[in-house]
């Protein structure tokens, strides 16, 4: 009986160490209400960093848009390679943009079977 009394107790503890949230001891910051500086770096990847990635991962690269390759679909380039982006409208924010223009395209990875494209949340003209 005392045997199963200290399973018991042992299975309710792990139990419930599992099915506690973990909380890192690191703050977080939150955007203020209004927008502005958060703090951090920014990490810009390379094109060819970027053929590497998995799914949905954010990333931010610099370069140039050197083609319109279709309905929302340019080609952009860095010292790396060239990857192809997709911009909505509302992502250029009433920006024009040259390929001679340097830009910085914030957005997450899109990567498929046979082909990896960003799918550009902003674009930023340098």
């Amino acid at each position: 009986m005392k045997k199963i009394s200290i399973m018991a107790a042992v299975c309710a503890l792990v139990t419930g160490a599992a099915s506690a949230d973990f909380q890192p001891n690191t703050p977080q910051q939150a955007a203020p209400a209004g927008g502005g500086f958060v703090g951090g770096t920014e990490t810009i990847v390379t094109v060819k960093q970027v053929k590497e990635m998995r799914d949905d991962v954010p990333v931010i690269v610099q370069g140039n848009i050197v083609q319109r390759m279709g309905d929302e679909k340019y080609l952009f380039e860095d010292a790396t390679g060239s990857v192809t982006v997709e911009i909505d409208r509302k992502d250029w924010r009433g920006q024009t943009v040259t390929p001679s223009d340097t830009v910085k395209l914030y957005g997450e990875v899109d990567a498929g079977i046979f082909k990896t494209e960003i799918d550009v949340d902003y674009v930023e003209k340098l």
